[in-house]
């Protein structure tokens, strides 16, 4: 019953805030990016080629948002804003003549009402695997608070080889335009040979979404793979971190079951070349998705040589509930790897898994990436992944 008032407050918000701001998106068009991995690399991607190609473009993210090349504070944790903040953004874009706003869309803005009253023209989605069933109860939920964005557009950008294909299609509207890694998809790696400077097929399937994105919006194939090829990644999304320790290094913010799935198949056979070890740093959000700890305990034992569970926004819970329940996953499976340390506080935890490491590991350190902050309790202190890793990087040397 809470939640029910609570998106109607949203929905009535959305309303004001759009008459306020006097229909920011009346002629802009919108192109929405949902699914539960990928999706700010995704926004990004198209947000470049739609750069690339001569326009004005906007783009909100939960690495904040940049109007017309302009960049803006989105807040702490914010992924999708709130209706006051989308229709402050329209309206921004608005003044500054763009022709185009590339939104990020979570499950949660969508079944609250927050972008009630945006008319979109295209959307995609990247993925949709279990998660925040803390918030929907079940994945029929949360793939049906998803859907509710392909109502009423020109374009949806469907992944052919995700499991929630078949239920998107069937609600989607306007023309429907797949993609994936296989023939069968309108935007393949072999009629679309994006070559990319960033790692993972899970990054060649973004790829491909932003592809079919950017064709839906009538910009030519060239535009699109030369944009494509020169895509550096965003912040805190499998960034490498140079040194001189011989190391590779890794800040992602994989917190989810799949995007750590992907981001350890990718890293493990690097690992396996050179014969080293995947040593991995990762915990899991406090007051969020229980199920999925035990998850990603035991995907992490399939495929690391070390593992270092520690804190990651642990709000009112125990750091060290949370990460037992990790363990449990660890444990579940008797033939996995079961070579794991618990240290509670973050930096110490990246300062032991890059202590031992030795030349030619790979680290990989997971759930915060560009996040500024960590939460305790209802405080927000100060964080930062990349400092905290050139620190212990620092005292190697």
């Amino acid at each position: 019953m809470w939640q029910k008032i609570k998106n109607y407050y949203h929905f009535f918000q959305a309303l004001f805030f759009v008459i306020y701001f006097k229909f920011p998106a009346k002629n802009i068009k919108v192109i929405g990016i949902t699914g539960t991995d990928g999706k700010s690399t995704t926004a990004a991607m198209v947000y470049e080629i739609l750069k690339a190609a001569g326009k004005r473009v906007a783009l909100v993210s939960s690495i904040g948002a940049k109007i017309n090349g302009k960049s803006y504070e989105t807040g702490y944790h914010v992924t999708t804003p709130s209706p006051y903040a989308v229709q402050k953004f329209l309206k921004l874009a608005k003044e500054a003549k763009c022709d185009y706003f590339v939104l990020e869309a979570t499950s949660h803005s969508l079944d609250q009402n927050r972008l009630a009253f945006i008319k979109f023209t295209v959307a995609a989605v990247t993925n949709v695997a279990e998660e925040h069933l803390d918030y929907h109860k079940t994945w029929q939920n949360y793939l049906s608070a998803k859907a509710k964005l392909f109502r009423k557009v020109q374009f949806s950008i469907l992944n052919i080889e995700d499991k929630s294909f078949g239920y998107i299609k069937k609600t989607a509207s306007g023309k429907i335009l797949t993609y994936g890694l296989s023939r069968s998809a309108d935007f393949n790696p072999y009629n679309f040979p994006a070559k990319l400077k960033i790692i993972g097929s899970f990054n060649l399937e973004n790829a491909l979404a932003s592809a079919a994105v950017a064709t839906a919006l009538g910009i030519n194939k060239k535009t699109i793979l030369n944009a494509i090829s020169k895509f550096e990644g965003i912040t805190g999304r499998m960034q490498k971190v140079k040194n001189s320790a011989g190391i590779d290094v890794f800040i992602d913010f994989a917190h989810t079951p799949n995007a750590l799935f992907n981001a350890l198949g990718t890293l493990k056979p690097m690992a396996q070349r050179r014969k080293s070890k995947l040593i991995v740093v990762f915990g899991s959000a406090g007051e969020r998705d229980r199920a999925k700890r035990p998850k990603m305990g035991k995907i992490a034992a399939s495929f690391a040589s070390k593992i270092i569970l520690t804190a990651e926004d642990p709000r009112s819970e125990s750091i060290q509930g949370i990460c037992d329940q990790i363990v449990s996953g660890i444990s579940s499976d008797k033939k996995v790897n079961k070579d794991y340390f618990i240290i509670l506080d973050r930096k110490e935890a990246i300062n032991f898994a890059l202590k031992i490491a030795k030349k030619g590991d790979v680290v990989a350190i997971f759930g915060k990436g560009h996040e500024k902050t960590m939460t305790f309790n209802k405080k927000d202190l100060p964080w930062d992944e990349f400092k905290a890793t050139k620190e212990a990087l620092s005292r190697l040397n």
